[in-house]
């Protein structure tokens, strides 16, 4: 059963053939988009959700009739307008489908500016009702998104701002970023907010499989394709069918492998080790590297044709060090979650712990703080480095400017946790005036939460 034209305007139901070609004409010179039809039989199953026009229907006609159509159309989108056409004797009929959710009624005989007014404003409504949907959904879609990648830094608005857009488009991704940084964390949301949500997500580790079995755990097999192949297997590619599949450590893989990735990338079919027969695929794959393919491509370490064919869209995230103040962000919610599924009361941070986070260069991304946050969370000590030791050349890449600022943050974060008593004695031990202090730590989101000011 075909559906409903997502163009048309007008789907207009009536068992009088006279009667509904007069009123298509009526529509279709008044410049709306109309489809006629002279029963209600398995209407409502041809309607998709969001469908963008109204129903206009006789009340009276065989088999389902106008209330009938009614009720089943608003069992699927009670948001959709349907105006109801009655006879003479039908109005107490009318009343009743008023009260049911019917959007207008047409008493015949009508005359023809009745039926557009009506029609428009229908129009109109349901216009307005689909982009308060649209406006819901996109809000909704947002805040999960937020839940997700958790952060207010620059460099985390920016990808989901590119979470948000790539999600919606059917590209492969290349997803750069060191290990710890919560590649998988992207890629579940590239899914998630995507059409494909509703098929599978599989993940695959390829640093983490033997290149015994690597192509049999992606590609999969048939039975006497190599030693120990007694039956079947699906390989990862076309298990993850109709929705996403998740490459990570993608710089891991062999050469053969990379060529065959290559050809299912451009192709979209698997062939199973040891068989003929090449599977159509409707897969996204997202990759994800902790290495600089360009420079691994230049090297020949890595294929450059896979590379470019990988890197339509790439995604960065960035690293923990680079994130500022949403490093104390995170690690509150980490702890405050750990000590919810222990059973215990959750911690407020000292200064000086909140001085060692922030001065930690975090070589582990968000893993190691959430480990660290557990650590907390149980009481224990945070497990971290002392905060001068990531001073001297640990702080990580970036421009000049952008080193000079972490370095700088960095030597307040440790000053900090030396128990300064107030931002007198703190700026004295910098060598700084208040004001350029309170400049610096606004800068760099540095709350010395313990540190009374006092009065010259």
């Amino acid at each position: 059963m075909s559906r409903i034209d997502s163009r048309t305007q007008v789907l207009l139901i009536d068992d009088d053939p006279h009667l509904r070609q007069a009123l298509a004409q009526t529509l279709d010179l008044a410049g709306l988009r109309v489809e006629t039809l002279a029963d209600a039989q398995g209407v409502a199953q041809r309607i998709e959700a969001d469908w963008p026009g109204v129903v206009v229907s006789d009340i009276r006609m065989p088999g389902i009739d106008g209330l009938e159509l009614l009720r089943q159309l608003h069992e699927q989108d009670d948001g959709l307008p349907v105006l109801l056409i009655t006879g003479h004797g039908d109005v107490p009929l009318a009343v009743q489908a008023m009260r049911a959710g019917a959007y207008d009624f047409l008493e015949k005989p009508f005359a023809s500016d009745a039926l557009l007014d009506s029609v428009h404003r229908a129009l109109k409504l349901r216009r307005l009702v689909l982009d308060n949907r649209n406006l819901r959904l996109a809000l909704a879609d947002r805040n999960q998104l937020e839940a997700r990648l958790i952060g207010q830094c620059a460099p985390m608005q920016r990808l989901r701002e590119q979470v948000g857009a790539l999600a919606a488009i059917h590209t492969d991704v290349l997803i750069h970023g060191e290990t710890g940084a919560g590649k998988e964390v992207v890629a579940r949301a590239l899914h998630e907010l995507s059409a494909r949500k509703k098929g599978p997500f599989v993940a695959i580790n390829a640093g983490a499989l033997a290149e015994s079995v690597v192509e049999s755990e992606l590609f999969g097999h048939e039975p006497g394709a190599f030693t120990g192949a007694q039956k079947r297997r699906i390989g990862k590619f076309e298990f993850a069918n109709g929705g996403t599949l998740f490459l990570d450590e993608i710089e891991s893989m062999s050469p053969d492998v990379q060529v065959k990735l290559l050809r299912l990338l451009q192709e979209r079919v698997v062939e199973r080790l040891g068989g003929n027969q090449l599977i159509p695929l409707d897969i996204r794959v997202i990759a994800a590297t902790k290495e600089d393919l360009r420079v691994a491509a230049d090297q020949g370490r890595f294929r450059a044709d896979l590379y470019y064919r990988l890197n339509v869209a790439p995604l960065r995230i960035p690293p923990l060090r680079e994130r500022g103040a949403d490093i104390l962000l995170l690690f509150q919610q980490h702890a405050e979650a750990a000590a919810q599924r222990h059973g215990l009361p959750a911690r407020s941070l000292q200064p000086g712990q909140r001085a060692q986070l922030l001065s930690h260069a975090w070589p582990g991304n968000v893993r190691e703080l959430q480990n660290a946050a557990e650590r907390f969370a149980m009481g224990l000590e945070l497990g971290l480095d002392l905060p001068g030791e990531t001073l001297p050349g640990t702080l990580g890449g970036g421009s000049l400017g952008e080193q000079v600022d972490a370095y700088e943050r960095a030597l307040i974060a440790r000053e900090m946790g030396n128990g300064h008593g107030s931002l007198r004695s703190l700026a004295e031990a910098l060598g700084l005036p208040r004001k350029t202090l309170h400049d610096k730590l606004r800068k760099h989101g540095l709350e010395p939460s313990g540190a009374g000011d006092e009065q010259d």
